[in-house]
């Protein structure tokens, strides 16, 4: 027999007995001291705050503002975007590296470029390169489109373009013209045919780019982007394609254009060794392409910067064991010391740091239509009720008749528990075979949940990490109905399992009594959060509050800056939530500085290629041809055209 072996808790003691409950409380359970500093912490309200320039002083009380936001028409789900954090971010990022470089005395330089492929929303882009002037910040862009974008933004002929991705003629043709227009593009050559591409077209329109080489590392990385380095990596040059390469530029008289190499170690890098290894092989490829003649004078260490999603600083998925200055030392470090070893100037040191300045900047709030759990109602049972009623009675009276929790015999529980169980399959098989009516079925199922719920509750001082307390937990929690798409606003949580902090953006001075995980609009079972972060593990249920139907439930979901807008999807027609950029203002308050409506009914219906005018019209003919058969009256056929037609033009999400 299984017994209740005593261990971690997975959850937060919810009894009922401690009503007192701090806001320094909420900030431990959910963790929000660690994955929140600097940004967001706790009120005494119990209301969630938002310092946009971290220490620097000035906060914003994120209730509040979402109260303000639907005051002016811009209502939840709502993605609220903190522009000074993006500046803050790049502040820290460039603070970094500057310290790191006069620690070690780096001769050579730091600067940044944006991967556009992390958000490419139009005035996240644009705030980044006006935020990002005085550093010469640039762009990495990764197809034609986003090149396109950069060049029109890029103004700065010191900040770097950097061009990765496939590319055809046209593309490096373009790099080649936004050179001489004066902006400052590097073609990184990812693929081998590319070489041949560069060269056609520098003889084509006699002038070439500046050209950068990625290299194939055969350092090893880990986490869920593990694959991106190595020999069998979708992109770069291996060793030997490296030298033929070099060769190759230099017999078409191009390799003075040689001045970048680049490397990428995959997404979230959570374990800063791993960085360490491939900076010195890195290092040394530099050291031999100067060798061979390139002139270089820039190393880009790619992507892969990581956050801290759950606060734990450990080497897990969700998490980095290292800070940004961890990151920048290393970088700084291990390439000055093989630059310095073999007597070559240090390069210009660039990083494609996307999730690390933009995860923090915006913070999804949706609200809570409804919840879906086990009933509470324990229904009477007659002494001449059928025998497996009175069975699982017995049980439950059985739990309840239990003293308090540290005296209790675990392995009896079990018993008892088990015995509450075979009753309910009992009548399981009573009712398929005709034995047992709907009625009394629907007896057992809520005895059988009143004994559950009394097990949990006799439980509840006892530290447990047993599978079935937990599956009894799970099948006790409430399902919190979210107004909000996880394919379009999370797909990161479905597709690849990411963890984001989650938890509610009020009530935090509220001791939260219920279980519970969410579940999205869409008519998809995968349609739903029910992994969180759990200082440094994961759990599948969130500790909430007691939903009340007359009141507003608000829920934040944070850190999901970083390529949940550009992946998200229109599946079941949801589209996007309206979004605001908000910018602190001198004397302690906020403007908005942009407001982006939600998508439209008809925007998604146009996206799928539906016309709304023609859906229009053929409901009227419907309408005309049901009132001639008398089935629809001339009002009601009105009503339902204005349904309609206001329905259009509204959000794809609900209202309460």
């Amino acid at each position: 027999m299984a017994e209740f072996a005593s261990s971690r808790k997975p959850f937060a003691d919810l009894s009922h007995n401690a009503q007192l409950w701090s806001v320094e409380e909420s900030a431990n359970l959910f963790g929000l001291d660690q994955w929140g500093y600097p940004y967001f912490s706790i009120n005494d309200k119990g209301h969630v705050i938002v310092c946009p320039k971290g220490e620097s002083g000035g906060s914003l009380d994120l209730m509040a503002l979402v109260d303000e936001m639907d005051g002016r028409n811009v209502g939840v789900p709502l993605l609220i975007r903190f522009d000074d954090i993006l500046e803050d971010r790049l502040e820290r990022l460039h603070t970094a590296f500057q310290k790191a470089i006069a620690q070690y005395h780096y001769k050579g330089n730091y600067q940044g470029v944006f991967p556009i492929k992390c958000n490419q929303q139009r005035y996240v882009v644009e705030e980044l390169i006006a935020c990002g002037k005085q550093w010469h910040f640039g762009l990495e862009a990764g197809s034609k489109a986003e090149l396109l974008v950069a060049l029109s933004l890029m103004d700065d002929p010191k900040a770097l373009l950097i061009c990765n991705g496939y590319k055809d003629q046209r593309y490096i043709e373009t790099a080649i013209l936004a050179r001489q227009l004066g902006r400052s593009p590097v073609v990184v050559i990812e693929q081998p045919d590319e070489v041949d591409r560069i060269i056609s077209a520098s003889k084509l329109l006699g002038a070439a780019p500046l050209i950068g080489i990625r290299a194939k590392l055969a350092s090893r990385s880990s986490g869920r982007w593990g694959s991106s380095v190595g020999e069998t990596s979708k992109f770069g040059l291996s060793i030997p394609d490296i030298l033929s390469t070099v060769e190759a530029l230099r017999n078409a008289h191009l390799l003075d254009e040689l001045q970048l190499l680049h490397f990428h170690l995959g997404s979230q890098i959570n374990n800063i060794a791993i960085l360490k290894d491939a900076l010195q092989e890195a290092g040394q490829i530099y050291v031999e392409l100067c060798a061979l003649g390139a002139p270089m004078g820039y190393l880009d260490v790619g992507g892969g910067l990581g956050i801290d999603y759950d606060g734990s600083r450990t080497a897990s998925s969700a998490s980095t064991n290292y800070s940004l200055q961890n990151y920048a030392n290393d970088v700084v470090a291990t390439i000055g010391e093989c630059c310095d070893s073999n007597s070559i100037d240090p390069p210009t040191l660039i990083s494609e740091s996307g999730r690390a300045i933009v995860s923090h900047f915006s913070v999804l709030v949706f609200n809570i239509l409804g919840v879906g759990a086990v009933s509470n109602d324990i229904p009477p049972v007659s002494d001449d009720a059928p025998l497996i009623l009175r069975n699982l009675r017995d049980s439950l009276r059985n739990i309840e008749s239990m003293s308090d929790s540290s005296s209790i015999d675990p392995s009896l529980l079990q018993e008892v528990w088990n015995d509450a169980l075979k009753f309910k399959d009992d009548a399981l098989v009573a009712f398929r075979l005709g034995y047992l009516g709907l009625a009394d079925r629907a007896k057992a199922e809520q005895l059988t949940w009143g004994c559950a719920r009394a097990l949990i509750n006799r439980l509840s001082g006892v530290t447990s990490n047993s599978k079935e307390i937990i599956h009894l937990r799970s099948v006790l929690a409430s399902t919190y109905y979210a107004n909000f798409s996880i394919f379009r606003s999370a797909p990161d949580t479905w597709a690849i399992d990411q963890l984001f902090p989650v938890m509610p953006i009020h009530r935090l001075n509220e001791k939260p009594t219920q279980l519970g995980h969410f579940a999205d609009l869409t008519c998809d079972s995968d349609g739903k959060l029910s992994r969180f972060i759990n200082h440094g593990q994961d759990k599948t249920l969130l500790e909430l509050h007691e939903f009340n139907d007359h009141d507003e439930y608000l829920i934040g979901m944070f850190l999901a800056g970083a390529y949940q807008e550009v992946m998200g999807s229109l599946h079941n027609l949801f589209g996007t939530t309206n979004s605001v950029h908000i910018r602190m203002t001198n004397d302690g308050g906020y403007q908005v500085d942009h407001v982006v409506r939600a998508n439209m009914k008809s925007d998604v219906l146009e996206a799928m290629e539906h016309d709304p005018n023609q859906l229009l019209e053929r409901l009227r003919v419907a309408s005309e041809l049901a009132i001639q058969r008398g089935a629809l009256k001339i009002k009601d056929a009105r009503l339902l055209m204005d349904h309609v037609e206001t329905s259009l033009r509204q959000s794809t999400y609900l209202k309460r």
